[in-house]
Order: C-alpha cells, then structure tokens, then sequence
C-alpha cells in the first residue's frame, strides 16, 4: 500500500515547481532549464550559464525545516528511513555541486505558496550575485 501511494506522487512539474517557473517569467527571469541532467542531482531549475541550480523541495518528501510535517502515524521505521535517506542524498547533492562551482537555491514548498514573491526577490538577487554557494530560502 505505501510503495503503491508514493508510486502516485510526481517527481517533475509537480504544482510548487509551476508555480515557482509561472512566478519567475512573470518576473522576467527567463533562461533557464528545467530538470536538467548535465548536473547531478538533476535539479528542477537550473540557469547553465550563471550556473544556478534550483531544488524545489516539497515539505513532506524533503523533511521542511519550516512546517516541521509530522510521520504517518503506520510504518513509520519506514518513513523514518525514507525521509532520512532523501535529506543525506539533498545534502550530498548540494556539497557536490557547490564544489564544482554551482550556487545551489533550495526553494521550499510552504515559502512557495506562502510568499512566491519573496522567493523570486531572492532568486533574483542570487543571479544577480556571484558569492555564495548555499541558499535556503
């Protein structure tokens, strides 16, 4: 039943990832590519050139910092393990690209739909920037 529910969740062009991708045209932030595979990870959003990789991170999938999303009351070794698994890949991820130079902007999906305007000002200024190589925002 589990493996059968997480089968139903979309990994790309999930609604915060539109969302975010409808706000930064809107915003005139054009350019970038989507899913890209050339780096690792795989990153929702990226701008190549500026080499500014985008996760968006859904709150439940990616453990939120922010909503602090509580377990499935069954199964939870599992989802324990599961979660936890995802947060080390995100980590191991994002220290690997910032060493081959990419600035990595981890856009959660709460801030998304809470603020999307706060979340492109920062994304903005990200580009804009050379220094740096972590963001959450």
């Amino acid at each position: 039943m589990v493996l059968k529910t997480m089968r139903g969740n979309k990994s790309i062009n999930t609604k915060p990832e539109v969302n975010l991708r409808k706000a930064l045209l809107l915003a005139g932030l054009r350019g970038y590519r989507l899913n890209w595979e050339k780096a690792l990870g795989c990153p929702d959003i990226v701008y190549p050139r500026r080499k500014v990789a985008i996760f968006v991170q859904g709150c439940f999938w990616h453990s939120c910092p922010y909503c602090k999303i509580s377990l499935p009351k069954t199964h939870k070794r599992y989802w324990l393990k599961k979660l936890s698994n995802n947060k080390a890949r995100d980590q191991f991820v994002q220290k690997v690209l910032k060493k081959e130079g990419w600035r990595v902007v981890v856009a959660w999906e709460c801030q998304i739909k809470k603020n999307p305007n706060k979340v492109i000002d920062k994304i903005r200024n990200i580009l804009r920037t050379n220094r740096g190589n972590i963001y959450t925002l």
